[in-house]
């Protein structure tokens, strides 16, 4: 009798370790401040009622707003992650060199993960390169992972050539914008799930917003004649963070739907068609029901 329930108080210790290791894989959800017109301590407040973990955005010009940034943050108790990019607008060996000072700066406020901005669509594979690197070298020397989104008008504006980054530096990971390849490709990538899962297997952090063939960004996700971009969006979304669950509990997200003009408008008023924050709100909850997190 003694062996037996021996036996079967171990059965229970390892359904309760098991059951724990399955909670324990969560969401960490990041609202983009893009089109933020409030206060910092404003946007903070709100963004942490909502349920938010945390923010993302690009790193204030002033002392003032970084000083109200980091006030903000402490006190709602909310993450960050940074946005850092390529200036195409200058000559390669001067952008390379701001990039860097740049990526530099960030670490020192250690964010949960950077995300870039990498490189243009007009530079060689090799000029690319050499801000991933960099990027790869800084990530390394901070323990603070690096991600390249996938953007138009970067290294990564259409799936065919990312492949080739992939395939060519065994370091670089993504964030996965997919909403950017619908329009570049014109279509939902119907067809392409073999070539889609190499890019899933790199893919470290997620932008929920939905694109589709004609362009970045739908009107309203809640609207019916959307349904089949979300969906697929919702699809290739799961894989990427099932995949990541495999080797981590963590995995970290940023719901980004865009302001006017990114939101169609109407012509004249230049009015934007749907809400923004609520369309964003809207992704966090249909992925918390897809992935089953409270």
């Amino acid at each position: 009798m003694t062996k037996l329930r021996h036996l079967f108080i171990l059965a229970l210790l390892f359904i309760a370790s098991k059951g724990s290791s399955q909670e324990q894989k969560t969401i960490q959800f990041f609202q983009t401040d893009w089109g933020r017109t409030i206060s910092w301590d404003a946007f903070c407040e709100k963004t942490a009622a909502a349920g938010y973990d945390g923010i993302e955005i690009w790193f204030p010009n002033t002392v003032e707003d970084q000083y109200n940034l980091k006030a903000a943050l402490k006190k709602y108790n909310l993450k960050v992650g940074f946005l850092n990019g390529t200036n195409k607008s200058v000559p390669f060996e001067e952008s390379l060199k701001s990039y860097e000072a740049h990526l530099r700066m960030l670490t020192t406020w250690w964010p949960v993960y950077i995300n870039c901005h990498t490189g243009s669509d007009f530079f060689t594979f090799e000029q690319n390169k050499a801000f991933i690197d960099m990027a790869n070298k800084i990530a390394k020397e901070s323990k603070i992972p690096i991600y390249h989104e996938t953007h138009r008008g970067r290294f990564s504006f259409n799936l065919p050539d990312t492949k080739i980054y992939l395939s060519e530096i065994p370091e670089l990971k993504l964030n996965l914008d997919i909403s950017h390849w619908m329009v570049v490709h014109e279509s939902l990538l119907e067809g392409q799930d073999n070539t889609l899962e190499k890019m899933l297997e790199r893919t470290h952090h997620l932008h929920a917003r939905v694109g589709h063939a004609e362009g970045p960004q739908v009107n309203d996700p809640e609207a019916p004649e959307w349904k089949k971009a979300v969906d697929r969006h919702l699809d290739i979304w799961e894989k990427v963070i099932r995949k990541n669950w495999e080797t981590k509990n963590i995995f970290t997200l940023t719901t980004e739907f865009g302001p006017a003009d990114y939101m169609p408008t109407l012509p004249y008023t230049r009015a934007p068609v749907a809400n923004q924050w609520k369309a964003n709100l809207y992704m966090m909850k249909v992925i918390k029901e897809r992935m089953n997190i409270e």
